[in-house]
């Protein structure tokens, strides 16, 4: 993920110029992560994928006010995800799915020389343990671990305190190294 100076940048050229390379630089950075939201909601390849262009287009139509957002990286999540939830609500006539409902994939991303260390099986031994998180936890873990978000900022997407995230963020560490014989203590 691109570091903030760079969102900044990218917001200015975006908002000012109108810069089509910066619009297409800041949507090749955050596409992956804000598809992977939105699949996460919508639980269709497809539609999150026409969610996530619908996000992209309007900011290129508002492109004029983006100089007035403070946090682009929490303007996009929480854009795909109304985004989402509106989706749903108009094209499937269904209750809306909570967020805590939702169901996620972890992914590794990328490695360090320390990550590299660890063997397949134990990568898939954590990925199965964050899979047998609560929904709600098993989201805040996905969001601060995968997608680097804030916990403030993710207290804003989800409308929750940084206290109740910090809180999550013990409880999913806990059991997942518990699950895998890592002793938080050593760290």
């Amino acid at each position: 993920m691109i570091s903030s100076n760079e969102i900044k940048e990218l917001q200015y050229k975006i908002s000012a110029d109108g810069d089509q390379h910066a619009y297409a630089q800041l949507y090749l950075a955050y596409m992956p992560y804000l598809l992977r939201f939105a699949r996460s909601i919508i639980k269709n390849n497809e539609l999150a994928e026409e969610v996530v262009s619908d996000v992209f287009i309007k900011v290129w139509q508002n492109r004029a006010e983006l100089g007035k957002i403070d946090n682009l990286k929490l303007y996009l999540y929480v854009s795909t995800k109304n985004t989402a939830l509106n989706y749903l609500s108009r094209h499937f006539r269904k209750d809306i799915i909570s967020l805590e409902e939702m169901s996620l994939n972890i992914s590794m991303g990328t490695y360090n020389p320390e990550q590299l260390l660890i063997t397949s099986e134990a990568v898939k031994k954590i990925n199965q343990e964050i899979q047998k998180l609560p929904p709600r936890c098993r989201l805040i873990f996905k969001l601060v671990k995968e997608d680097r978000l804030r916990y403030s900022e993710i207290g804003r997407l989800l409308n929750i305190s940084v206290k109740t995230i910090d809180n999550q963020m013990a409880i999913a560490l806990k059991k997942i190294s518990s699950a895998i014989n890592f002793d938080l203590k050593k760290a």
